[in-house]
């Protein structure tokens, strides 16, 4: 096995003054505003902000190692914010943009925060509620008006913190809190030598550098933008660009030109109905197929799509459907399937260039080993592994093994060459009344091998047969609720897909049906995580009283 010891002159912290010293005038960051204007960010500048911010925490006189939050929208000032609060000698706590008020509440006083930074949020007031009056605020350039002290006003007022403070390899850097699929969100603890691994793996595996491009715009409390974006820049210096909104996101995309990019599969799912709305299927393949016209397609839709730069491009977070992949691939983007989890920082499991195998995720990361315990349980013994779950040493020794092994959760099989397949979760499967085990996950992957569905739940504990809750691309559904020959015509087709993913499964595990949910699974809604994963519980909570009216009507196919 290769080795992943990072040097301690690739700690974060190492780095950022790296850059201060050698690349002062290259841009790091380039930050969209709301007006449609840009501001580029260069390290020197960058650095001397976050040096600005420490004094302030500094003088603060907070204990050292005290939890500082960052509640905010990604933007450049999320990631000097982080800095800063490294450079002070805190730890920083990411909470995700899309939280309640309620559940703000309960991971600050879980972390036993001392301040929080706030920046632009869709839903300020409703989530001010969840911050006690008098927890110290800091507003971060784009935040509401009325969050006080303001950063510019700090930046302006308080002398630059001197030397080069450094933190320790195995010192606590951050607790990121998971996404919550299930109850109440862990307190994963990182240290500085698990944050420097993600990025500097990064450089070694796939040959990052300085003249790399980034887009910033999955959520930086999960560990998949912030490994790829904040600290992948921060190991080679290149250039990150951010997203404004949903609504601009196409062009914000088309600005960066990322030559590494990072989606979750639902985000992989939308790119594709897009361009086959405006070409339909048929056409598309038969253009694809000629050759020079075909190249020209590619390029062409690469180009609209913001993508016609990228060398990268991984998919992470959930399952990618195999026709997805393959559609991609078609297209001449080869998707990289990306599999870990917050507790090993996502250093586990990683596609390689021109090393596809249809099924498999791919070999492990540099450094990782890889075994199957009981029960198949995938368990991995990883650079990246945690140093714990804050203040919860029982569910600590509950996911890793006396040996230092981590308990992923997952079930699966390693392949040749280490290739891994991901084959379902330990804890998912349910028993029908039949008494018979369905194991969810590999049913809804061959559900999402049809373009009709964007996404989908297999479920039905309390009846003899399971069946599906499918959520059609917002589109389809606007289509087929006002045309009824539309909507009979993907009932035909819905059937069909249901008879070819029955045809592939045991027979306790066949679908009696499948159900279309008239609503959006969103984050908003609660149904989905804010990285786009269902929430198994919520959403049979929301549907679940309904289920046996559904088993009784006795149509392949429920509205």
């Amino acid at each position: 096995m290769q080795t992943a010891t990072v040097p301690e002159s690739q700690l974060p912290l190492q780095r950022l003054y790296a850059l201060e010293r050698g690349s002062s005038e290259q841009i790091c960051m380039t930050q969209p505003r709301g007006d449609g204007s840009v501001i580029d960010f260069r390290w020197g500048e960058t650095v001397a902000a976050a040096r600005r911010i420490a004094a302030y925490l500094r003088a603060q006189n907070w204990p050292p190692r005290s939890r500082i939050a960052i509640l905010a929208k990604n933007s450049a000032w999320w990631f000097i914010a982080d800095y800063a609060i490294w450079m002070a000698g805190h730890v920083s706590v990411p909470l995700y943009h899309t939280l309640s008020g309620d559940s703000i509440r309960q991971i600050l006083d879980h972390a036993e925060v001392q301040a929080c930074f706030v920046g632009r949020l869709d839903g300020w007031p409703e989530m001010r509620s969840g911050i006690a009056a008098d927890l110290p605020c800091i507003a971060l350039p784009d935040a509401d008006a009325s969050v006080l002290p303001r950063w510019d006003d700090l930046v302006a007022q308080t002398p630059p913190l001197a030397g080069e403070p450094l933190r320790a390899a195995d010192e606590l850097a951050t607790i990121i809190y998971t996404s919550g699929t299930t109850g109440m969100p862990k307190g994963v603890m990182h240290s500085f030598g698990t944050l420097a691994t993600i990025g500097w793996l990064a450089t070694q595996m796939f040959g990052s550098d300085a003249e790399d491009r980034l887009l910033s715009y999955l959520p930086l409390a999960h560990i998949a933008d912030r490994g790829m974006t904040e600290l992948a820049s921060l190991q080679t210096g290149c250039r990150v660009y951010f997203a404004w909104n949903l609504d601009s996101f196409v062009a914000d995309l088309r600005r960066a030109r990322p030559t590494v990019f990072l989606s979750v599969p639902r985000l992989w799912t939308k790119f594709q109905q897009g361009v086959l709305a405006k070409i339909p299927a048929r056409r598309l393949d038969l253009l694809l197929r000629l050759p020079l016209i075909g190249r020209a397609v590619r390029r062409k839709l690469l180009n609209q799509l913001g993508l016609g730069a990228v060398r990268v491009a991984f998919s992470g977070a959930a399952p990618t459907p195999l026709a997805v992949m393959q559609w991609y691939r078609k297209l001449g983007l080869e998707l990289l399937e990306v599999y870990g989890m917050t507790e090993n920082f996502g250093i586990s499991h990683c596609g390689r260039v021109g090393g596809y195998r249809a099924g498999y995720i791919g070999p492990p990361w540099m450094g990782v080993d890889t075994r199957l315990g009981a029960d198949g349980e995938i368990e991995v013994h990883t650079p990246g592994l945690m140093m714990g779950y804050f203040r919860d040493p029982e569910r600590t020794g509950e996911a890793i093994t006396a040996d230092g092994w981590l308990r992923t959760g997952d079930v699966g099989e390693i392949g040749p060459d280490g290739y891994l397949k991901i084959t379902g979760r330990a804890k998912e499967p349910f028993k029908t009344t039949k008494g018979k085990y369905v194991a969810p996950a590999p049913i809804e992957n061959r559900l999402g091998m049809s373009a009709s569905i964007e996404s989908s739940c297999v479920t039905g504990a309390s009846l003899p047969q399971p069946f599906a809750l499918v959520m059609l691309p917002e589109a389809l559904w606007q289509r087929c609720t006002g045309d009824d020959d539309a909507k009979a015509e993907l009932e035909r087709q819905l059937e069909t897909h249901l008879s070819t993913v029955n045809s592939g499964l045991d027979r306790h595990e066949q679908l009696a049906f499948l159900v279309v949910v008239p609503e959006q699974w969103t984050v908003d809604n609660g149904l989905v995580t804010p990285t786009l994963k269902i929430k198994r519980q919520a959403i049979e909570a929301r549907y679940g009283e309904r289920y046996d009216q559904w088993a009784a009507s006795g149509h392949r196919v429920v509205w």
